[in-house]
C-alpha cells in the first residue's frame, strides 16, 4: 500500500508530525515501512504562465512560447505536443540543475533563442505522468507565477510504501491508514463533510430500475449521473502516479482516486451499455447464481461480477455523457473462496475486495461526488438504488484484566476503550473491568480477545511494554488424558524391560487379509475413499495382522527371537475407535549361549504367560470364547482382569504359521481400558505369620484346573488368602484319573495360627472339592 503525507493530511492533521516520527509510528503499529521517499523539486523550477504559443518557423514539432516566469517574460522553445493546451506549467529557468546534473543554460534551437525549459514530471524528479509536459492547475494550491514549484507541499510530497499483512485489508486506503495513525498518535480524525448540490430534481427511479434474482450476499448502491464535461486534475494525476495506479481517461482517474482514498469499491458503467435502442430506462439486473458470485447484466448481456471484474465495453470513455456509479461491499472470505472455486477472471479491484474493502458505501459515493463536482460538470439524479444484506457484527467481551495478562503490563480499561474507538470499534461499558465491543465489518480478521489484545499492543507499541523476567505459573492439569498417557508410558517401559520391542504401524490394513481370518471390517459405505496403498485399503480392526507382517519381515532378516508389542487404535465396522495393546512372541525364548548349549528353547504357553504378566500385572485365564482364524484351537484362553474378559492369548494356528513361514508364535490382544488404573480401596495387612500348605488330590483327567479354581474361589474362608497349582501327575496306576497338587496360603488377621485352625481350613477345602469335583486324597 502506497500513501503520501499530504494525502493522509486530508483526514488527519500531520502538521506537527515529522517524517521520522511517521516512519517510527508506522513500524510500531505493524504497518511496516518498505520505503519512504521525500520528493525534492530542484531550485529555480517555477510556476510559469504561457502568454502565447506559436509554431517554430523551421520545425513542425517545436513551439515557441512566451512564458511569464515572475521575473519577466521568457521565450522558450518546447517540443511537447500538449503545450498548446496549457496555461500554467513548470519552467526550469536558467541555472536550474535537474536530476542527472543537467544544468539549464541559454540555448538556440533551430535558430530560435530559448531561455529555459518547460518540464515534464520525470524531468524534475516526479513520477512519470504520461507523455508531454505537466499542465498545472489550482488543485495543488493557488498558482502564483514565479513561485518555486518545490514550495507546494502537495507536489514536494513524501511517498511512503507500506508492507501490509494479509489480514489488514482495512489499510488498503488512505482513510484506513489515517485511522490507524489517529489511534497511534492520539490525533483526532478530520471529519469529511460534503453536501452535494442537487442540480437535477428528477428521481433515479424515473430513469433507472434494479432487478434482483437469486441469493445476493453483497451490499450494493447505485447512483445515476449525467456529465456534460470532464476536466482533468493535476493533483489527481500526480497522486495516482505516486501510488502507481494507472487510468485510461479522466473519469477513470477520478474513480481510482476515490477508491484509493476511501477504500470503498467503486465502479462506473456507461449507461449506453444498459439501454437498448428506443428505450430510455437504464435496466440493471443483479443475479446471485453461486454463493459469493454476483453477476451484473443488462438486456441479457453480462457486464461484470461484483467486486471481481467488469467488461471493457461497459467502462466509460471521454465521450460518455451518462454513467451509472456502483458502490459495493462483499465479505472477503466469502468472495475469495467463491472465486477460487469458480476460477473466474479478476481485475485490479479484486485485490482490495478479497482482502477486505470499506463497507461504508455512503462515504465512498459522497467522496466520489465531491471529486466529480470539482472536476466535471455533473448532474446527479436524486436517490439511489440499493441492495442491502443484514449483517451481524462480531461481538467480543473485553476484560481489562485479561488484556493486561496477555500483554504483560497493566492497561486501564479507559485506555483500551479509547484505542478501540479510534480504530472504529463500537464500545459499550459493562462494568469496571469489562467492555463489550462490536467489531466493524472492515476488520473481519478480529474474532476473539487475543485479536483485540494484538490491536492494543500495536497502538501502545511493543517497545513500550516493560521487560519482565520469565515466570512459569502453570496450573494443575492432571486429567484422564494425562493419566492415560502415564499408564501407556509405564506399560511400554515394562514391556521393554520384559524383552519386547515396540512396533509402530499404520492404522490401515488389507481388507482381504482381515476377512480371510474372520476379523471385522469397515462397512462399505464408510470405507476409505482414497487409500494410501493398495494393500492398506481399510481401517484395521486388529493389530495382529500388522504384527504378523512385522514378524515375517524379521524372519527374512534371519532373526531367531522376535518379541514385539504395539499400542494402537482399532476400528469396528462403524469406524468407532478403541485402543488395544497387542503382544507377539515368535521363535526362541533366549539367545544362543553356552548355558543352553546353542539350542535355546522355543517360546511356549507358560513362558509367554509369564512375560505377559510381567507387563500387565495379575490376570486370570479361562477357556477362550474369541473366534478368528489366527487362534489355535487347543492352546488359547481369554484374559480376565478384575473379573471381566478383556482380551485373549493364543498360540498361532499351525496353518497360519505355515502361510507366514514363521517359527512357533504366541500372541495376546488386550483392551487398553482394562489396563488403565482403577481406584483401589486399601486393604488391611495381617501382622501375623501365615503358612503354606500343600494338598494333593486325585480327580478325573477331563476336569480342568479352571473348574477346580472356581470351586476354591466360591469358598468363604477369610483365612484362605491364595491358592495355585504346583504339580500335575498321571500314570498307568491312576487310570482315567490324575493327581493334582495345590498350594494354599493361610493367614489370620487376628491371631497366630494354631494347628487346629489350619486343619479346619484344609478340611473345609477338601470337603468342597470332594463334593463338587469328585476329588479324593492321594
Amino acid at each position: 500500500m502506497i500513501v503520501t503525507r499530504t494525502w493522509l493530511n486530508e483526514f488527519i492533521d500531520l502538521s506537527g508530525v515529522s517524517d521520522e516520527t511517521l516512519y517510527e509510528t508506522f513500524n510500531a503499529i505493524g504497518l511496516e515501512v518498505d520505503s519512504m521517499e521525500k520528493i525534492e523539486i530542484p531550485q529555480k523550477v517555477v510556476i510559469g504562465k504561457i502568454l502565447s504559443c506559436e509554431k517554430h518557423p523551421d520545425a513542425d514539432k517545436l513551439n515557441v512560447c512566451q512564458i511569464d516566469v515572475g521575473s519577466g517574460v521568457r521565450q522558450i522553445v518546447c517540443g511537447a505536443a500538449n503545450v498548446v493546451d496549457a496555461e500554467y506549467v513548470a519552467v526550469a529557468t536558467i541555472g536550474a540543475i535537474l536530476p542527472g546534473d543537467f544544468e539549464i543554460k541559454h540555448a538556440k534551437l533551430r535558430g530560435v533563442e530559448s531561455e529555459g525549459m518547460v518540464c515534464a514530471a520525470s524531468e524534475i524528479g516526479l513520477p512519470e505522468m504520461g507523455k508531454g509536459i505537466m499542465i498545472l492547475d489550482e488543485s495543488i494550491g493557488e498558482l502564483e507565477v514565479g513561485r518555486e514549484l518545490g514550495s507546494y507541499e502537495k507536489v514536494a510530497d513524501t511517498i511512503i510504501e507500506l508492507e501490509l499483512t494479509a489480514n489488514r485489508g482495512d489499510c488498503l486506503s488512505i482513510y484506513g491508514v489515517a485511522r490507524d495513525l489517529s489511534a497511534a498518535l492520539n490525533i483526532e480524525m478530520k471529519p469529511f463533510e460534503y453536501k452535494q448540490e442537487e442540480r437535477m430534481k428528477l428521481g433515479i427511479a424515473r430513469k433507472a430500475e434494479l432487478h434482483v434474482q437469486g441469493e445476493v450476499d453483497a451490499d450494493l448502491r447505485y447512483k445515476l449521473a449525467t456529465i456534460e464535461k470532464s476536466m482533468g486534475s493535476f493533483l489527481v494525476k500526480l497522486r495516482l502516479a505516486m501510488v502507481k495506479v494507472e487510468a485510461e481517461n479522466s473519469l477513470e482517474e477520478i474513480l481510482s482516486y476515490a477508491t484509493h482514498t476511501t477504500g470503498v469499491i467503486l465502479r462506473m458503467y456507461d449507461c449506453a451499455t444498459f439501454c437498448q435502442s428506443g428505450e430510455e430506462k437504464v435496466a440493471v439486473s443483479v443475479e446471485g447464481r453461486t454463493k459469493g458470485i454476483i453477476h451484473i447484466h443488462t438486456n441479457g448481456k453480462h457486464i461484470g461480477i461484483v467486486g471481481v471484474n467488469q467488461t471493457d465495453e461497459s467502462k466509460p470513455s471521454e465521450q460518455t455523457r451518462e454513467v451509472l456509479i456502483e458502490a459495493s461491499y462483499i465479505h472477503p472470505d466469502l468472495l475469495a473462496e467463491a472465486v477460487a472455486q469458480e476460477e473466474v477472471a479478476t481485475d485490479d479491484l479484486y485485490y482490495k475486495t478479497s482482502r477486505g474493502s470499506n463497507p461504508d458505501l455512503t462515504f465512498g459515493l459522497s467522496y466520489l461526488a465531491y471529486l466529480m463536482e470539482s472536476y466535471t460538470e455533473l448532474s446527479c439524479y436524486e436517490g439511489t438504488l440499493d441492495v442491502e444484506v443484514e449483517r451481524e457484527e462480531e461481538k467480543v467481551l473485553v476484560d481489562a484484566r485479561e488484556i493486561s495478562a496477555i500483554i504483560g503490563m497493566e492497561i486501564e480499561l479507559s485506555r483500551i476503550a479509547t484505542v478501540l474507538k479510534k480504530l472504529g470499534f463500537e464500545v459499550a461499558a459493562m462494568n469496571e473491568h469489562q467492555i463489550a465491543t462490536s467489531v466493524p465489518l472492515f476488520r473481519h480478521d478480529i474474532r476473539n480477545i487475543q485479536d483485540i489484545a494484538e490491536e492494543i499492543v500495536r497502538i501502545i507499541g511493543i517497545n513500550n511494554i516493560p521487560a519482565k523476567p520469565l515466570v512459569f505459573a502453570e496450573k494443575m492439569r492432571l486429567t484422564a488424558t494425562s493419566d492415560r498417557y502415564k499408564t501407556k508410558k509405564a506399560l511400554r517401559e515394562r514391556a521393554v524391560a520384559a524383552g519386547f520391542y515396540e512396533n509402530v504401524s499404520y492404522v490401515f490394513s488389507d481388507k482381504k487379509v482381515l476377512e480371510s481370518y474372520g476379523f471385522e471390517v469397515t462397512d462399505a459405505a464408510l470405507e476409505l475413499a482414497n487409500p494410501i496403498a493398495e494393500e492398506l485399503n481399510t481401517l484395521r480392526s486388529t493389530l495382529l495382522v500388522n504384527l504378523l507382517a512385522a514378524v515375517k519381515r524379521n524372519v527374512s532378516y534371519s532373526k531367531k527371537s522376535i518379541p514385539l508389542f504395539e499400542i494402537g487404535a482399532v476400528f469396528d465396522s462403524q469406524r468407532e475407535q478403541s485402543e488395544r495393546m497387542t503382544f507377539i512372541f515368535s521363535g526362541q525364548v533366549e539367545p544362543e549361549s553356552v548355558k543352553n548349549a546353542g539350542k535355546p528353547p522355543m517360546i511356549d504357553f507358560a513362558t509367554f504367560t509369564q512375560k505377559l504378566g510381567a507387563v500387565i500385572g495379575h490376570f486370570e485365564l479361562m477357556p477362550c470364547s474369541t473366534k478368528n482364524g489366527l487362534i489355535h484351537p487347543y492352546q488359547s484362553a481369554d484374559i480376565v482382569i478384575d473379573g471381566k474378559v478383556c482380551g485373549y492369548m493364543s498360540k498361532l494356528h499351525p496353518n497360519v504359521q505355515e502361510q507366514y513361514d514363521v517359527p512357533v508364535t504366541y500372541f495376546a490382544e488386550i483392551d487398553m481400558e482394562a489396563l488403565l488404573p482403577k481406584h483401589i480401596n486399601a486393604r488391611a495387612i495381617s501382622k501375623f505369620q501365615g503358612v503354606y500348605k500343600d494338598l494333593s488330590i486325585v480327580i478325573d483327567k477331563s476336569l480342568s484346573y479352571y473348574e477346580v479354581a472356581k470351586v476354591l474361589a466360591s469358598l468363604e474362608l477369610p483365612m484362605l488368602k491364595e491358592s495355585y497349582p504346583v504339580d500335575l501327575y498321571t500314570d498307568e496306576k491312576l487310570g482315567d484319573k490324575k493327581s493334582l497338587t495345590i498350594r494354599f496360603f493361610i493367614q489370620s488377621m487376628e491371631k497366630t495360627l494354631e494347628e487346629k485352625d489350619i486343619e479346619t481350613v484344609i478340611e473345609t477345602i477338601m470337603e468342597a472339592l470332594r463334593t463338587y469335583c469328585g476329588a479324593e486324597l492321594r
